[in-house]
C-alpha cells in the first residue's frame, strides 16, 4: 500500500491495516493514515453498523463536557475535529485532545474515561481485543466487537469509510483489461505484476489465490512508492490504502472486493457510554451516517496534499453536509 502523511491508527507507529488484512489477527504498529507497509492506523471509508454496543445514553450525564481525542496520524486528527465539530454545532460541550499516540494508549483512555471519543476503524479494534468474527464484513465484525469490548466501552455506527487496503490499478490498465473489481483479475493476473509492501506477498498470496483464484506474474517489493510504481506502470496492480491521497492525485482505480478478501475497517465512533447522552451518540451517528471512502479521500488530499488544516477541512464538510 502506499504511504501518505496521513496514516489512520495503522502506520509505523500506529499500525491497523496489516491486521485487517487476513484474519484480522495481527495487530500492525506504524504511524501514517495512508502507508504502503500494510498496517493498523490506530495500533502502535459499507453499510451502517447495527445497533450501537450497548445503549449510549442510558446513565450518561446530559450536558457533560466530552472529550474528543485522537491518535497521532493526519486522517485521525481529522476524524476528531469532525466529530468534535459536530458535536458543538449540537450544543455539546467539547474539550479536544488530538494527536495523543497509537490504539495502545488511546483505548485505555477511553475506557477509563479520560477520553469519552475516539475515531476508531473497526476491524482494526478487534484484531487488537483478539476477536475473530463469522466472515470479514462490517456487518460481522460489528457484532464480534459487541461481544468483545468490555464496559463501559460501546461502538456507535459505523460509516461506509473505510480506510483499508485495496488492489489499485492505473486508468490505462484499468481501461486495456477491463477491470472494475479484484474478480475481473481472473485470466488476466498471469500477465501482470503486483506490488506492495515486503509482508504483503507472505500474507496475501495465497489468499488471492484461495479467494480469487488469481496468480499474478510477478510479485515485487514497493513499499511506499507503490501508488507510483502503479502510476509509472513498474507493476501494474498495488496494494495502496483506500485513503491514500495518491490515489486522487495520480488518478488510479481501486478496485472493489466483492468477496471481502479484504476486512472491514469502517470508520466508527468508540465511546465511553458513561460520557455521551443522546445528544452527543445523535451527532455521532449523523456524521458516520455521511461520510464515505470517496468523501474521505477527497477529504485526505486537501490535508495530505494541499496542506489545508484539518480543523478548516472538517467545518466545510459538516457545513456541506448539513451538519454544523
Amino acid at each position: 500500500m502506499s504511504t501518505s502523511a496521513s496514516a489512520p491508527l495503522r502506520t509505523a507507529t500506529v499500525g491497523r491495516r496489516t491486521a485487517a488484512l487476513a484474519a484480522l489477527a495481527a495487530l500492525a504498529l506504524t504511524a501514517t493514515a495512508c502507508s504502503s507497509a500494510g498496517d493498523d492506523p490506530l495500533g502502535g471509508k459499507g453499510s451502517a453498523a447495527p445497533a450501537p454496543v450497548g445503549s449510549t445514553s442510558a446513565g450518561a450525564p446530559a450536558g457533560g463536557t466530552v472529550v474528543v481525542g485522537s491518535a497521532n496520524f493526519p486522517e485521525n486528527v481529522l476524524l476528531g475535529s469532525i466529530y468534535s465539530q459536530a458535536l458543538k454545532a449540537k450544543g455539546v460541550k467539547v474539550e479536544e485532545k488530538f494527536n495523543i499516540g497509537s490504539r495502545e494508549v488511546l483505548y485505555g483512555q477511553v475506557q477509563s474515561g479520560s477520553l469519552s471519543v475516539l475515531p476508531e476503524y473497526n476491524g482494526s479494534l478487534l484484531a487488537y481485543l483478539g476477536g475473530k468474527p463469522a466472515d470479514p464484513g462490517t456487518t460481522a465484525v460489528n457484532a464480534e466487537l459487541a461481544k468483545s469490548l468490555p464496559e463501559p466501552l460501546a461502538i456507535l455506527e459505523s460509516s461506509p469509510a473505510e480506510d483499508k487496503d485495496t488492489l489499485s490499478v492505473s486508468q490505462e490498465t484499468a481501461d486495456k483489461y477491463g477491470l472494475k473489481s479484484i474478480a475481473d483479475l481472473a485470466g488476466k493476473a498471469g500477465e501482470l505484476t503486483i506490488g506492495g509492501p515486503p509482508e504483503f506477498k507472505s500474507r496475501q498470496e495465497q489468499p488471492l489465490k484461495d479467494v480469487y483464484g488469481l496468480t499474478f506474474k510477478e510479485w515485487k517489493s514497493t513499499g511506499e512508492t507503490t501508488a507510483n510504481a502503479v502510476k509509472d506502470g513498474s507493476v501494474q496492480v498495488g496494494n495502496v490504502f483506500s485513503t491514500d491521497p495518491k490515489i486522487a492525485q495520480l488518478k488510479l482505480v481501486p478496485l472493489t472486493d466483492p468477496k471481502n478478501l479484504f476486512a472491514a475497517q469502517n470508520v466508527t465512533p468508540l465511546v465511553n457510554r458513561s460520557k455521551v447522552d443522546a445528544t452527543a451518540t445523535g451527532a455521532l451517528n449523523a456524521v458516520s451516517a455521511k461520510l464515505d471512502t470517496a468523501g474521505l479521500l477527497a477529504l485526505m488530499k486537501k490535508v495530505a496534499v494541499d496542506k489545508e488544516d484539518p480543523s478548516a477541512v472538517a467545518k466545510e464538510w459538516l457545513k456541506s453536509n448539513g451538519l454544523s
